[in-house]
């Protein structure tokens, strides 16, 4: 991901929690607002209800990871924030990414139709 790809201040935050749109998935919870820009911005986050640091950076790393094998599918020009859910904790990185591929489709924001998982 580049510089520009990723949410970073605070009220860029704020303004997708409070005017954005949310669903709730099995291992993810998902954000998302229009930015009105050419590119995806996007937030990965894990609290301390997930597990101690070891475990809140692996469920960053299986979110990025699943982003990555999906950015190409997503429509372009949103604010997107993933939050861990602590369920995500012993699960695979297949099973995270099945996870943001339905919430994908509920919002209607990713280009191709999955197949039924």
């Amino acid at each position: 991901m580049h510089k520009e790809e990723i949410l970073r201040k605070n009220e860029d935050f704020s303004i997708v929690y409070k005017k954005g749109k949310s669903l709730g998935e099995q291992y993810i919870v998902f954000f998302y607002r229009k930015n009105y820009k050419q590119i995806n911005r996007v937030g990965f986050l894990a609290s301390k209800k997930v597990g101690n640091s070891v475990l809140r950076n692996r469920a960053r790393r299986l979110m990025k990871e699943s982003y990555r094998n999906l950015k190409n599918n997503i429509i372009t020009g949103y604010d997107m924030i993933f939050i861990a859910r602590n369920k995500i904790v012993g699960c695979k990185q297949i099973d995270v990414e099945k996870s943001m591929k339905r919430a994908l489709k509920r919002s209607e924001l990713s280009i191709k139709k999955y197949e039924k998982n």
